[in-house]
């Protein structure tokens, strides 16, 4: 059997082009996973997750100050952002035990290495806030 190249070949559909990521580009999509990554409880709820996996309870314990409403919310869209396995166990009383992804992994590895750096650094930032307003009130 002899093929034309008059046949008819399904066309194969476009794929969109993925335009690219920048996220100094104020419509780039990027920004909205930094702001989940870096919002106040995501990175404390990231950091604490880069040691272990951790119960709601143990996870709100952990990360001291937030409320249960915040951390319910922190953790739901980590995990619709992929960072985070929620893992409910049908028990009595319910068990839900929360886990990082290797994409969580990679995320929280970041935020917690700035983390750290805050602590070791927040004394120098101090003193450069107390100089700032010394010269302010001059």
């Amino acid at each position: 059997m002899e093929v034309s190249e008059q046949s008819a070949v399904p066309a194969v559909p476009a794929v969109p082009a993925v335009p690219a990521v920048n996220v100094k580009a104020p419509m780039c999509p990027s920004r909205g996973v930094l702001e989940h990554v870096t919002s106040r409880w995501g990175v404390l709820v990231l950091a604490a997750l880069v040691e272990r996996s951790y119960r709601f309870s143990e996870l709100r314990r952990e990360v001291g100050g937030v409320s249960e409403k915040m951390l319910a919310q922190t953790l739901q869209t980590l995990e619709r952002d992929g960072f985070l396995l929620r893992d409910a166990k049908p028990v009595i009383p319910p068990r839900v035990d929360y886990s990082l992804t290797a994409l969580g992994r990679e995320a929280a590895e970041q935020v917690y290495a700035l983390a750290r750096w805050t602590e070791r650094r927040t004394a120098d930032v101090q003193a450069a806030r107390a100089a700032y307003d010394e010269a302010r009130s001059s």
